[in-house]
């Protein structure tokens, strides 16, 4: 499809992002315009979309179905109107941009030794008012906690997996609130927790998943340490306080690792991305988040997230839904901004 589209290259990286290379007629600059391939759902999910009158519903088809689509978009109007770009641009279809996926993709290419990118603009979702400008950073955990299990009754004594998370739980929440009730914005989760096997059974095991957030890359760290520390502490006493049996184990797994930043509003790729909004009659809302942005803007290079136009809502459900409704505004914006850094020569 890539190449039917007059890219003069197409690939796939190691890392299983899909690259489409369209030269440019005489700059070292290279503007690259992404969307991401993965959703939050598992494989085997019914991705059929269903019409409703002017409404479409899918798993997937805002986020990021939508602005996948809005990047082959621009691909196809710039061949079709013959339109050059001064600067290389990279069309990219990104992998790992949701939930445990950290960003995989976009660490991929923004690795040492990577592909040369010195402006990136990210398609996600729908919508053409927003600009991202600013990374929300995250650290995620999976803690588990291990012991010898038994009886409830029988076995009353051993150490208890799930009794050291709930201590656990309790340090944190204490001590981190603190951290997030002033400077920058902050907040923690302990959004899963499992283990155990009966009712009546001591667990073998037990297992949380924790999310960290702050706008402050300090703050982030502050909070991540107090999490460790209240962890660490929690099984330690439970092993003091242990009866019988062996030590509780103890194991931290960061299973995502997002970083935060911020390109100024200041900076002229978000001034033009600004002005092209104003042009089309949008008044632009500026904002942060986590997306594959993130990785661009902790690095200091210009990047964005805008959507992809049109209306939808349900993100990350089954319900999710889309309607082509001033979906044309958000391709106009998408392909001003990309013209405006590209076009006629990158701004340093």
């Amino acid at each position: 499809m890539l190449l039917d589209l007059g890219v003069d290259s197409a690939w796939t990286d190691t890392e299983g992002n899909v690259i489409a290379l369209r030269r440019g007629t005489g700059s070292e600059e290279v503007v690259a315009v992404a969307g991401h391939l993965d959703t939050v759902f598992p494989e085997g999910t019914d991705v059929t979309v269903r019409q409703r009158g002017d409404t479409l519903f899918a798993p997937g088809i805002g986020d990021d179905t939508r602005g996948l689509t809005a990047v082959l978009a621009l691909l196809r109007v710039l061949n079709e109107a013959d339109l050059q770009t001064t600067a290389d641009l990279l069309f990219i279809g990104t992998v790992g941009e949701e939930g445990i996926g950290d960003l995989r993709g976009m660490k991929h290419l923004f690795r040492e030794g990577g592909p040369k990118i010195d402006t990136f603009i990210s398609i996600d979702g729908t919508g053409h008012t927003g600009i991202t400008h600013q990374g929300l950073g995250s650290h995620r955990y999976r803690v588990t906690v291990r012991g010898p299990g038994g009886h409830s009754w029988g076995a009353f004594g051993l150490p208890n997996p799930a009794h050291a998370l709930g201590r656990a739980i309790d340090y944190f929440d204490l001590a981190a609130d603190a951290i997030t009730q002033f400077g920058p914005r902050t907040s923690y989760n302990v959004g899963r927790i499992g283990g155990g096997t009966s009712v009546n059974s001591i667990p073998f095991e037990a297992w949380m998943e924790v999310d960290m957030r702050s706008e402050s890359p300090e703050n982030l760290q502050a909070i991540d340490e107090v999490f460790q520390r209240s962890v660490r502490r929690a099984v330690e006493e439970s092993n003091t306080q242990r009866r019988d049996g062996s030590e509780l184990s103890l194991e931290m797994e960061l299973i995502g690792d997002r970083p935060s930043g911020e390109i100024s509003e200041s900076e002229p790729f978000i001034q033009q991305a600004i002005a092209v909004s104003r042009h089309l009659g949008i008044e632009p809302s500026l904002g942060r988040g986590s997306t594959d942005s993130n990785i661009p803007i902790s690095q200091g290079i210009p990047a964005i997230t805008i959507g992809g136009g049109g209306q939808g809502s349900g993100a990350h459900s089954p319900g999710e839904w889309f309607i082509n409704r001033d979906g044309a505004l958000g391709i106009q914006r998408a392909l001003l901004i990309l013209l405006a850094q590209a076009g006629t020569g990158v701004t340093s």
